[in-house]
């Protein structure tokens, strides 16, 4: 049958179900025997009018009238014939009609016609095929064929007349039928409703329109259709009631559709609800229970990221290897009894099951009669998973793969228990299309699990793991990713080491989310470190970090559409000097820090706020406090203050509340109060900085003034290894005095470059993890080591400086440079 002949025969059902036809009952000759209160509407004729006259008087056209005789002695039509038609009606007007004629057999022999017609202008619009000169209908085969089923009942409801097709649909046979009540052919509680409803069908002379019920099959029936039918009293010529005529169509297939397309609706709403696989299976596994099976089970293969020990490192049981890992679990009932495996667990299956079989294939499995009878592959392969099936009756199975990109994701299997139906095509196309639902979900979960892995896996990989303050600081930090489906943050923090003992403690906050966030959350860090390592001030550190910024923008932004591309973010700056116990700060944009002194009173520093970083070039400006010893200084970000239903004044004050702990220890403070703040469910990243400042005490520090003058180099040289003797390190003044001799006579040669011999020269020693030698001037140029030839007499004094120390570097200083070298001390030292 063609797609627009299967069209036709939905649209016949579909004008039988929703239009009251006109209903005519005819004996063998073609006269009417039986009129309906729909037909007097239809023509305008009563039963008194029409009743004993033939039937084709009331066509307009002798070709209708011929065509519709003909029909009725076709033997291999079996005179069924369906058409359009013209009649007239009462008042002259013509009607052009859809005629449906179908045979009655009786207990008399004689075969009687039941005619349906039913006006074409309120029928849906008919194929082009569907035309008098060619009826559809007629040419389709007869099985196909307007399967309309009819029975004609007297006013004591006995079956006096019925088709054939009444008795394939409801399964009541025909001589069963004929010259019984329905409460007699098929007893039961529904019979008895029906027989009431045209018991007022009788009475009143009113149709019953639309009604539907079950078709009386045997007990041990697999399938149950549901029938839709009509009620019509029909009169004869004194206008007393004849019967009843019953007209009915199978409507399971219709009803299924709307069932399937009800869920398929639900599945929408149900199915994918979170980026959680393991959920989204159980949703797949609760929807599918009980509407299409008694239960179910959602199993994930090795591919899909489930957050638990890889299948692949679990060892093999009772012969079986562990494919899946069950991810839903549903059943009709308590508990589900049935399954071999609890949520979360992996699922061991043989390896040559249907489920491993579905997994190498990707094609579904069916087995509408399941069978685990002893000799089947279930008996021999699973026996634990064949007894399950017999002790709960399972009859019915259906196995389907999980696509997605080419790839099989698991398996979800379906099957009935109590409900005897067997599976069919149409429940695996149910089946199939829900389990696309949840396979683009768990699609979707499996990416945002991947790329947020990634970005973890980056993030913590570009998080400091050894941060230590030195002698500046002792610290404690606690970086915690927002668990919500926009994945983690660009949060990041470090603790820098600098020369001189000196420590920066920076915290940034980069806009947006995952693993590019993540990326650029790198390329910052690394800038800050490198731009750290140059001994840069604060403010001139958030100055090169905008810079920055400005040029990643650039070099990612799309020609076409430049201002799309953004990249900001805030950040704060912070050097600690323990030598003066100053630290300078500066932030763009970036929340103030808060400052717990040892009495345990917090207070946020009135600092600067200058501009995020990337939105707009803007100077930025540094401020710098002196600290108390044993004070802590509190770095954050906004997801620790922030909240959906307060602002940031209240989250601060919160945070004050948080800090003023002093019972507790630096970590343990760190600890409380992240758990304190963190809003629940956190919707962005968490960072928490703390260092307590430490100061060197006088005897790790000492320092000098000296004139400009070459003379004073050997005075410099002799304090120096006094110095050094007083702190037990004897054995580095040799190499130390040759670093103060090279790098003062590099301040008189380079640092008076404007002619003023007023100009001091410094030296500091300081003696912490680490033995620094400090020799700072008014000088402004920064030098750089050569590679002397062995004929130059200058310029090997920073080459040996290099060779002498552990690390060495310069940085400006208010009124000139300054220029360190680092030594190693002895770890007793």
């Amino acid at each position: 049958m063609g797609s627009s002949a299967k069209t036709a025969v939905s649209e016949v059902r579909t004008a039988i179900e929703t239009v009251c036809p006109a209903i005519a009952l005819l004996d063998a000759r073609g006269t009417v025997v039986g009129w309906s209160q729909g037909a007097q509407r239809l023509v305008g004729y009563s039963a008194v009018e029409v009743v004993g006259r033939s039937a084709g008087a009331l066509l307009v056209a002798a070709d209708d009238r011929a065509k519709a005789s003909q029909a009725t002695q076709k033997r291999t039509l079996r005179g069924r014939w369906s058409d359009l038609a013209q009649v007239r009606h009462r008042d002259g007007h013509i009607i052009d009609v859809r005629l449906c004629v179908s045979p009655l057999s009786g207990q008399d022999g004689l075969e009687w016609w039941v005619v349906c017609a039913t006006d074409k202008a309120l029928l849906p619009a008919w194929p082009a095929e569907a035309t008098v000169a060619e009826p559809l209908l007629a040419t389709l085969p007869l099985p196909s064929r307007l399967p309309i089923g009819v029975v004609i009942r007297d006013t004591h409801l006995r079956c006096i007349r019925v088709n054939d097709t009444q008795g394939s649909k409801d399964g009541i046979p025909v001589p069963k039928r004929l010259g019984r009540r329905l409460t007699e052919a098929a007893p039961g509680t529904e019979a008895e409703t029906l027989e009431a409803l045209m018991h007022q069908v009788l009475e009143s002379g009113d149709p019953a329109i639309n009604v539907d019920y079950q078709a009386f099959l045997p007990a041990n029936g697999r399938s149950n259709r549901i029938l839709t039918a009509s009620y019509f009293r029909l009169d004869d010529a004194q206008g007393r009631a004849l019967g009843v005529c019953v007209v009915s169509v199978d409507a399971t297939d219709s009803r299924r559709a709307r069932e399937r397309l009800a869920i398929l609706g639900e599945a929408s709403r149900r199915i994918g609800t979170t980026l959680d696989v393991m959920q989204t299976g159980q949703e797949l596994a609760d929807l599918a229970v009980p509407s299409l099976a008694d239960y179910a089970t959602v199993d994930l293969a090795e591919s899909v990221p489930l957050g638990e020990e890889p299948l692949a490192h679990l060892g093999p049981q009772g012969g079986h290897i562990p494919v899946f890992r069950r991810a839903g679990l549903a059943s009709i009932h308590p508990g589900t009894p049935e399954s071999l495996f609890a949520r979360g667990e992996p699922v061991f299956v043989p390896p040559t099951s249907p489920f491993t079989g579905v997994l190498r294939s990707g094609k579904s499995h069916v087995e509408p009669m399941l069978d685990a009878s002893p000799g089947t592959w279930l008996d021999h392969h699973d026996a634990a998973r064949a007894e399950k099936i017999r002790e709960h009756a399972m009859h019915s199975l259906m196995v389907v793969p999980i696509h997605a990109r080419g790839a099989v994701l698991g398996v979800a299997v379906f099957v009935r228990t109590e409900d005897p139906r067997l599976f069919e095509e149409d429940d695996l196309h149910l089946a199939e299309e829900l389990v696309s639902w949840a396979a683009l979900a768990l699609d979707n979960a499996r990416q945002h699990l991947r790329e947020r892995s990634a970005a973890l896996a980056l993030q913590h990989l570009l998080l400091p793991h050894r941060a230590t303050g030195g002698s500046a600081a002792d610290v404690a930090w606690r970086y915690l990713p927002a668990d919500s489906h926009h994945g983690i943050g660009g949060d990041w923090f470090d603790v820098i080491p600098l020369s001189g003992a000196r420590v920066a403690l920076v915290v940034g906050d980069v806009a947006g989310h995952g693993i590019n966030a993540a990326a650029k959350t790198g390329q910052l860090r690394t800038a800050t470190r490198t731009l750290a390592d140059m001994d840069m001030p604060p403010d001139e550190v958030l100055s090169r970090l905008d810079e920055q910024v400005t040029r990643l923008t650039e070099a990612e932004a799309d020609p076409r559409h430049p201002a799309a591309t953004t990249m900001a973010g805030t950040c704060l700056y912070a050097v600690y000097d323990p030598a003066t116990r100053t630290c300078t700060m500066a932030r763009a944009g970036h929340p103030p820090p808060a400052i717990i002194d040892p009495y345990s009173h917090v207070t946020f520093p009135d600092l600067p706020t200058g501009e995020p970083l990337g939105l707009a070039p803007a100077p930025f400006e540094s401020a710098t406090l002196e600290l108390a010893e044993g004070s802590v200084l509190a770095l954050y970000t906004d997801g620790l203050i922030e909240a959906h239903d307060q602002d940031t004044s209240a989250g601060m004050n919160r945070l004050r509340a948080a800090l003023a702990r002093p019972d507790l220890t630096l970590d343990d403070l760190c600890s409380s109060t992240v758990d304190t703040l963190r809003p629940k469910p956190p919707s962005d990243d968490a960072t928490l900085l703390l260092a307590r400042t430490r100061s060197l005490s006088t005897d790790q520090v000492a320092s000098w003034q000296f004139p400009s003058d070459p003379a004073v180099v050997s005075r410099a040289r002799t304090l120096t290894a006094r110095q050094l003797t007083q702190w037990g390190l004897e054995h580095l003044a040799e190499s130390t005095e040759l670093i103060v001799s090279e790098l003062f006579t590099n301040a008189i040669i380079h640092g008076n470059s404007d002619g003023n011999s007023d100009r001091t020269i410094g030296l500091r020693l300081i003696r912490h993890e680490m033995l620094t030698c400090e020799v700072s001037d008014a000088g402004h140029s920064h030098p750089l080591v050569r590679h002397p030839r062995t004929t130059d007499e200058h310029g090997r004094g920073l080459f040996l400086v290099a060779q002498l120390s552990r690390r060495w570097g310069t940085r400006h200083i208010p009124d000139g440079k300054l220029i360190w070298a680092d030594q190693q001390l002895p770890t007793s030292a």
